[in-house]
């Protein structure tokens, strides 16, 4: 037989097999298999799948086994799971802070986070205020200018200004710590305003104080630390206006200026000093599993460029509160539905893998602070780069939803291919209905987005019954034990979320071009410095520009 000829058979046959294989539009989900993950991980024999109990190894083991089936290769090396050790950490003792001869305690009127610091702590150094206590100059947010921090503990006011974008002033917040740390502080007290004393009173914030923390343990055996100062502690307004007595101006004209729409109080050195004791944090060190597999895609030019899908795993286990008849937290809604949603999409990816690869991860201690997630962003598993993530993290699948948040997707070229995918299923993107609640920072993308990648979290809408429904799930069942299989589950509303996600990851995983942070993205300008940008789409109407700008 000739070359030619057998060239011309291989030819033939590739083509049969191209013309069977399911095309993406054809990809059909189950409901009744979505269901029967969710009744697994959601089952009271895994008693709420905390991180390091057996209960998650058990789902640990149920999602490897899943992906294994399909056909999948492990991700972690050799491996399905990659270990992720962890350090809870205890306040112990009496944290006290003094101040001009005044001494508050814990739990009183301060309340100090706890710290995985095994060395106890006793600090005395100059105060200094400075605003909102953002420095990102590039954007507009330079609280900063003109003021000193070396060495002294520096006083913010919580949250940030008004008319500050939701996901742009929840992410400037959970960055204050960084950016005073990188400014040679060596604390932060944050000083709560008068909306934030009406939304969240401090006896409630008192009832959560004594809650442990938990971090993740880097290669030579240190707890990560996000920020690096030796403490951060939220005060009530009997120590706020001992910070501010002598100062150039007085707390009550600090925070009357704030609660003005835009302004931003400027800062200035604090007349006191402050003096911060702290005993030794008591710690438990455990290891809990990221589960990680992955499907080649087709095209080896792009075999370097990882499409990121990613769910939690874990949940909030058995709860210690007394008078329960059921006590087991088990998480059916938050996140066996992300998990479910998670190898549902694998199985129809599997069989006609995109061009790119597709990384499938259920990542541990979430409910933790997102911990899983940022050690997966910081200590890869591939032999390339993660392009893109796809969130999935409890949508609430109660009704059919007719609409869907898209938490990021306006920040990059993710917006157009979600856009795509929600019209060619009838779906509307709506806006977050949320705000206040800074949904955007609260989630497992949060740690990719933090270190440059483009991500997208849909959430199910409130359109129709959606409000009420979501709303109810929030007040009634959300991190209780009656989230349970219990709830009126519309499963068709699960393969319908499935499908749309796939559909998403399918065209990021398809297009040409790896996906972009537009150029005026507060996102890519703060975080993804370096990296090659787009221009936004013209609004109708407008000229288009396609080029990629290099920043």
């Amino acid at each position: 037989m000739s070359f030619r000829t057998l060239l011309a058979i291989a030819a033939a046959w590739l083509s049969a097999v191209a013309a069977t294989a399911q095309a993406p539009s054809e990809a059909t989900f189950s409901p009744e298999a979505f269901r029967s993950h969710v009744a697994f991980l959601a089952d009271d024999w895994l008693e709420g799948r905390e991180s390091g109990t057996p209960g998650y190894d058990i789902a640990a083991r149920y999602v490897a086994s899943q992906l294994e089936s399909l056909g999948l290769r492990p991700g972690a090396g050799d491996s399905w799971f990659q270990p992720v050790e962890l350090v809870r950490y205890a306040t112990s003792g009496t944290p006290r802070l003094t101040i001009g001869g005044r001494t508050f305690t814990h739990k009183t009127d301060i309340l100090m986070r706890p710290s995985p610091d095994q060395e106890p702590l006793s600090l005395e150094a100059p105060l200094l205020f400075a605003g909102y206590g953002l420095d990102l100059p590039s954007r507009g947010f330079d609280d900063y200018r003109g003021l000193d921090a070396r060495g002294r503990i520096v006083v913010v006011l919580n949250g940030y200004p008004s008319g500050t974008p939701s996901d742009v002033g929840a992410h400037l917040n959970a960055e204050k710590a960084r950016m005073a740390a990188e400014r040679g502080a060596v604390g932060l007290i944050i000083v709560r305003r008068d909306a934030d004393a009406e939304r969240t009173p401090w006896e409630r914030l008192v009832n959560y104080s004594d809650s442990p923390g938990t971090t993740w343990v880097d290669a030579q055996g240190q707890p990560f630390s996000s920020h690096g100062l030796r403490f951060v502690a939220t005060v009530d307004r009997p120590v706020a206006e001992a910070l501010f007595e002598g100062a150039p101006q007085g707390l009550s004209r600090v925070l009357r200026e704030a609660a003005r729409e835009r302004e931003r109080p400027a800062g200035f050195a604090l007349a006191a000093t402050a003096r911060v004791d702290r005993d030794p944090a008591e710690t438990t060190r455990f290891t809990s599993p990221n589960i990680v597999g992955v499907l080649p895609g087709s095209d080896p030019a792009l075999a370097d460029q990882y499409v990121l899908l990613m769910a939690h795993l874990d949940g909030l286990g058995v709860s210690d509160e007394a008078g329960l008849e059921d006590r087991i937290r088990n998480g059916a809604m938050d996140n066996a539905t992300g998990i479910a949603t998670l190898i549902e999409v694998a199985k129809q990816m599997r069989r006609n893998p995109p061009r790119r690869p597709i990384l499938f991860a259920a990542v541990t201690a979430e409910e933790v602070g997102l911990l899983g997630s940022e050690y997966l962003a910081r200590n890869p598993v591939t032999d390339g780069r993660v392009v893109a993530v796809v969130n999935l993290d409890m949508p609430v699948l109660t009704y059919d939803f007719s609409d869907v948040i898209a938490f990021g997707a306006e920040h990059s070229t993710l917006g157009p291919i979600v856009e795509r995918a929600a019209a060619r299923m009838n779906v509307q993107l709506a806006p977050d209905p949320l705000p206040h609640e800074g949904l955007f920072t609260r989630s497992d993308h949060y740690g990719f987005v933090r270190v440059g990648v483009p991500s997208v979290f849909l959430m199910t809408g409130f359109a129709g019954e959606g409000r009420d429904r979501f709303t109810q799930f929030l007040r009634e069942y959300y991190h209780s034990p009656r989230d349970d299989l219990a709830l009126p589950f519309d499963w068709d509303a699960g393969a319908r979320f499935a499908q749309l996600n796939y559909l998403i990851a399918r065209e990021i995983a398809d297009e040409p071009e790896a996906p972009l942070w537009y150029s005026d993205s507060f996102f890519g300008d703060a975080i993804a410095e370096g990296q090659r940008r787009a221009q936004r789409p013209a609004a109708p109407g407008q000229a288009a520009s396609r080029s990629a700008a290099p920043r």
